[in-house]
């Protein structure tokens, strides 16, 4: 008998995202007596999924292929051998509605899917250690690009006095995005959080030390993923998370964690840097040339906001140096491209150092901009 989203049986998938959509997407594979499954975990070549008969064990050997970006991954939804079958199969994986991607560290320059399917991704940073605005809006040009909505979450609320300006300056780098501030030890912010993923699949993203398994445990009502004690020299919490685990919440929703994250290098996420920088862009459409690199050029709309204040030199240096960063990564298999990027850059750098010590009588600005 094929399986039907009709079926009482069925109606266990429903908190895990199963859908009418999914449904549909599946039926070829239900017609062939298969079943379809959420996967929760993967462990090397074997995955836990969640089917409507509960959780199985299951072997995805025939889908780990060698692209990278092809593999099993948490959040997938997968069309699975039925129960009593032995060995249990993984078949197939159901098309990804939403998938969150950033570049290796490996000189090969692969891709490596983070999670898929997700609604919501939940960025964490700490407010126990000094407040990276560049990692944010690293955090939300691969947010953007992935087709989910990002949701920014300052942790560890109850270590600062007063969050009212680190809340600011998160929410000027984070347009678009909805910005709260969050105490998993005192409560505050939980439960607005919990409303907002409710419904749907969300993702916890941040460096480990974020926090994310102590408030994944305060989202879940119970201490399910471990979380060790704070480091006094300088408040973070230790990394403990080793694995992407999909977990349901009380309130409806499910909630993937993850390791923390020490390299979140960019994937093709133009439209995301669109997205992160749009005051820029739309600055950029007033600028006198339309090639315009925003470093000398008369006419700039983008530096006349720099001069008169209403841009902040950090964003304009955070944005250049993430658009090279994603070109590069574009261009690493064509060594031609790569040179010339390389040059241009230098010239570029060169120029707008050059500018901007002269507008200023030669002198440094030290200390951040905000």
């Amino acid at each position: 008998m094929s399986f039907s989203f009709r079926d009482a049986s069925s109606h266990a998938l429903v908190p895990y995202g199963w859908d009418d959509v999914w449904e549909a997407e599946f039926r070829p594979y239900a017609e062939d007596g298969l079943v379809p499954g959420r996967v929760v975990r993967v462990d090397r070549n074997m995955c836990d999924v969640f089917t409507a008969r509960g959780p199985a064990r299951a072997d995805t050997a025939l889908v780990m292929p060698s692209d990278p970006m092809r593999i099993v991954c948490t959040g997938d939804w997968a069309a699975v051998d039925p129960e009593g079958t032995d060995p249990r199969l993984v078949r197939a994986l159901l098309p990804r509605r939403t998938r969150i991607v950033r570049s290796t560290s490996s000189k090969r320059s692969e891709g490596q899917v983070l999670a898929t399917n997700v609604d919501h991704i939940v960025i964490c940073l700490s407010l126990a250690a000094e407040l990276d605005l560049g990692r944010l809006e690293r955090f939300l040009s691969l947010a953007w690009e992935s087709g989910a909505e990002p949701v920014v979450v300052l942790t560890k609320a109850d270590l600062v006095p007063d969050t009212t300006f680190l809340l600011a300056d998160a929410q000027a780098a984070a347009p678009g995005a909805q910005v709260m501030v969050v105490s998993a030890a005192t409560g505050e912010g939980v439960d607005v959080l919990a409303a907002v993923l409710g419904s749907g699949s969300s993702v916890l993203l941040g460096q480990s030390g974020a926090g994310k398994s102590t408030l994944a445990n305060a989202l879940l009502g119970e201490e399910v993923q471990q979380v060790q004690a704070t480091r006094d020299a300088d408040g973070k919490g230790r990394h403990t998370t080793t694995t992407r685990d999909l977990l349901p919440l009380p309130g409806g929703g499910v909630l993937i964690d993850t390791p923390g994250l020490r390299g979140v290098g960019l994937w093709d996420a133009e439209a995301g840097l669109t997205q992160v920088f749009a005051e820029i862009e739309e600055l950029a459409g007033n600028c006198r040339f339309q090639d315009c690199s925003h470093v000398s050029e008369p006419g700039c709309a983008v530096l006349a906001a720099i001069e008169d204040g209403t841009l902040p030199h950090r964003r304009l240096d955070s944005y250049r140096k993430l658009l090279r960063e994603n070109a590069w990564i574009a261009s690493r298999t064509d060594q031609r491209l790569r040179a010339e990027l390389r040059r241009e850059w230098k010239q570029r750098s060169a120029a707008g150092r050059e500018m901007y010590e002269r507008k200023r009588g030669g002198g440094h600005r030290h200390g951040r901009v905000y």
